[in-house]
């Protein structure tokens, strides 16, 4: 999985973030007759405090070591925060290394009958967001985590999970940031390249996410969903990893109002799947 014929993934990151940043927000004048976005090269040189051909070599990959200095020099011209700060570092540290071989994920005995007690939506998930398990309420809350698909697949292809998200573009670039952050330097991981190649053909919208190269984990957290049975329902999220897998639970405000939403869910759910066709409440 590359991000340019040359694999210069230092390169790309830099060139990403460099036309995210206004003049007016590093400080220059904005000035006419801008033919690119964000700042220029020579800018973003002069704002480091380096050369612009050594700047233009980092770029084009001509030079792939740069000292720990320059590269927080251009953290700070490029507003990079913590995360991605050091994932810029990561990318200059980055070697070459022998292809290591993937294990299958496999969810922990344990881990199943955890999943059979909770009584809140609860599923486990890969490092490619591919769904591993899931309690049946998390099928009841969402029929897209059952086991055997991609979550971010769903976000960004499948109309219903794009309608059962409040604020689906913010869901969307975080996963897709967050796919980024999970992906580090296992760039020729078979399962990365198979989702990447997926989506950059099937979403325009994955593609302008992915150019962005914005990274950022994706933990804790709370989101406001609808429910086609139930309605909105406003959820925490905690993701929890158990050895080589995460544990994703949402669970509501104690006694709040989607408490009881989820109760009467989980009451549906008993007696049969959830979906559509049942009655609606006010």
């Amino acid at each position: 999985m590359k991000d340019d014929g040359s694999g210069n993934r230092l390169g790309s990151y830099l060139r990403a973030r460099r036309e995210l940043v206004s003049p007016a927000r590093a400080g220059l004048p904005p000035g006419g007759n801008r033919r690119v976005p964000g700042l220029r090269r020579e800018e973003v040189a002069l704002l480091a405090g380096i050369s612009p051909d050594y700047y233009l070599r980092l770029e084009r990959g001509r030079d792939r070591n740069p000292s720990p200095q320059v590269l927080e020099s251009l953290a700070r011209v490029l507003h990079l925060d913590e995360v991605e700060r050091t994932y810029l570092l990561g990318l200059a540290a980055a070697r070459p290394r022998a292809p290591r071989r993937k294990r299958p994920e496999q969810v922990p005995a344990r881990v199943h009958q955890l999943l059979a007690h909770l009584t809140v939506p609860a599923f486990v998930e890969g490092r490619a967001f591919d769904v591993l398990a899931a309690n049946p309420l998390a099928l009841a809350l969402s029929p897209r985590l059952r086991p055997g698909l991609n979550r971010l697949r769903s976000l960004l292809l499948d109309p219903e999970e794009q309608a059962f998200h409040q604020d689906w573009a913010r869901a969307a670039s975080d996963a897709v940031a967050a796919l980024r952050a999970t992906v580090g330097d296992d760039t020729d991981d078979p399962r990365f390249v198979e989702l990447v190649g997926e989506l950059a053909l099937s979403s325009p919208h994955f593609r302008a996410l992915w150019a962005r190269h914005d990274v950022r984990p994706l933990g804790g957290g709370t989101t406001t969903v609808h429910h086609p049975v139930v309605g909105d329902l406003h959820l925490h999220r905690d993701k929890l990893p158990v050895d080589e897998v995460i544990l994703v639970v949402y669970y509501p405000d104690k006694d709040g109002e989607s408490d009881e939403k989820l109760r009467l869910l989980a009451a549906l759910a008993h007696d049969g799947p959830v979906d559509g066709s049942l009655p609606r409440t006010p």
